[in-house]
């Protein structure tokens, strides 16, 4: 992991070559793009992988976990309508590169990991970049329910449902997005929260996603 946080005219044109591939898939949320031509996703790999780290693949981080895709990324944040202020729980922290993202769109982040070795490593690197969510170490299948409710809900890994405990962390008119299906490919779901007891679900493209463990997934 990277921890010399050196970002020079190579690696910002590398990005702004990104935004501009994400625009091109279809990617069309400008503060999505913006947010992503601003974090520097090379602090997130060795050094010896920097030249990795501005195309459009997932890649390893250990512990069978990868940093996302960077259009994944770009998809899901655009589905959550992200407002300045909003409260967002991100499930599952990874490498953080999704976190941060959040936070340039201008979200207060509740961030869970349930791998004790991503967790440790996580919280030095996002502080040391100037983020600071609010970091838990644990069972994300589950959310944060003591910090509830929230505007939005992001799930970063495959769950074999919409886990019921979640939609009720979200607040009336919120927006919980979550990959759904089997363990090697999901639907990208939508969930909106209608009022106390009514949800309208859309189901999306297909991903592939690390699979979301804990006690209300696999």
């Amino acid at each position: 992991m990277a921890y010399k946080f050196i970002d020079n005219y190579r690696e910002r044109g590398a990005r702004k070559k990104l935004v501009e591939l994400l625009k091109s898939r279809g990617i069309e949320d400008q503060n999505v793009l913006n947010a992503i031509g601003k974090v520097p996703r090379h602090f997130f790999f060795d050094e010896t992988f920097w030249n990795q780290a501005y195309k459009d693949i997932a890649f390893p981080i250990g512990d069978g976990q990868t940093i996302s895709q960077p259009y994944t990324v770009a998809y899901q944040s655009e589905l959550l309508h992200i407002k300045k202020g909003d409260k967002v729980l991100e499930i599952g922290t990874g490498s953080g590169y999704q976190t941060c993202i959040l936070m340039e769109l201008g979200a207060k982040v509740f961030t869970i990991e349930r791998q004790e070795n991503i967790y440790n490593r996580t919280i030095q690197v996002l502080p040391g970049m100037g983020y600071k969510p609010h970091f838990y170490c644990g069972d994300g299948s589950k959310g944060i329910a003591e910090q509830a409710p929230y505007d939005k809900i992001i799930v970063t890994a495959g769950a074999p449902l919409v886990p019921e405990i979640l939609l009720k962390q979200l607040k009336v008119g919120g927006i919980l997005v979550i990959p759904v299906g089997d363990e090697h490919t999901q639907k990208m779901v939508t969930v909106i929260r209608i009022s106390d007891t009514d949800y309208e679900k859309i189901v999306l493209d297909t991903f592939r996603f690390v699979p979301l463990v804990g006690d209300q997934a696999w």
